[in-house]
């Protein structure tokens, strides 16, 4: 099977994959990442309002062959301010 590797940028910082994993296709190591992208994004995502989170997919050779990224933003809307006016 081959082995893919997944980089993670996280609002800003980076997270190499020394290991890797192995996965049966290439389809099989994007939806692995999404996951992952989403999942990161997901716990970390109350620190801001906005969660930008990039995984970078890497092959057995380490080159880059594709991004997954997941963004995350809460817009907070103030009731009283969309007082319509007749």
């Amino acid at each position: 099977m081959p082995r893919f590797y997944f980089d993670v940028r996280d609002n800003g910082s980076f997270t190499p994959d020394d290991e890797g994993g192995e996965f049966d296709s290439l389809d099989a190591a994007e939806i692995a990442a999404a996951e992952a992208a989403a999942e990161i994004g997901r716990d970390r995502w109350p620190m801001s309002a906005a969660r930008k989170v990039t995984i970078e997919v890497r092959n057995e050779h380490r080159q880059l062959i594709g991004t997954v990224m997941v963004l995350f933003e809460v817009h907070r809307i103030d009731p009283a301010s969309q007082i319509l006016s007749t």
